[in-house]
């Protein structure tokens, strides 16, 4: 069965994010790579994005939420499009609540979490970083 792995951009602050999506999700970092890394002779990195992350990874659940920073010379990401949205099935109520609660403190709420027409319990909002997420339970 394939799994889903959202893979979001940053303009410099995937680290911070990444941070605070672990301190919601719980658990440890697969994977951290900064472009330092990457550099050599055939592959110059600017002293602006030496500290960019290239890759950052966290399991959650069964997938894996994984992001890095845009190097500065593809120019910055648009944090206020509204292209697509990140949905999380809680296992419970409970846990959609912490979950809901968690991610959008400091963002934006776009619908409160509770009773949907469609017969879930569902929230949706933007984070702080301007990352569009749902938190939706059938329990």
């Amino acid at each position: 069965m394939a799994t889903l792995h959202p893979h979001i951009n940053f303009n410099g602050n995937a680290r911070e994010a990444f941070e605070f999506y672990r301190s919601v999700f719980g658990g440890e970092f697969s994977r951290i790579l900064y472009l330092r890394e990457l550099a050599g002779p055939d592959v110059p990195i600017s002293d602006e994005d030496a500290d960019k992350l290239l890759h950052i990874a966290l399991p959650v659940g069964t997938g894996m939420l994984i992001g890095n920073d845009v190097p500065s010379f593809l120019g910055r990401v648009n944090e206020q499009e509204n292209r697509s949205k990140i949905s999380v099935r809680a296992g419970s109520r409970e846990e959609a609540d912490r979950l809901y609660h968690g991610l959008s403190q400091g963002g934006t709420v776009e619908a409160p979490i509770g009773e949907s027409p469609w017969g879930t319990y569902f929230g949706m909002f933007r984070d702080k970083y301007g990352i569009e997420w749902i938190v939706e339970t059938d329990r």
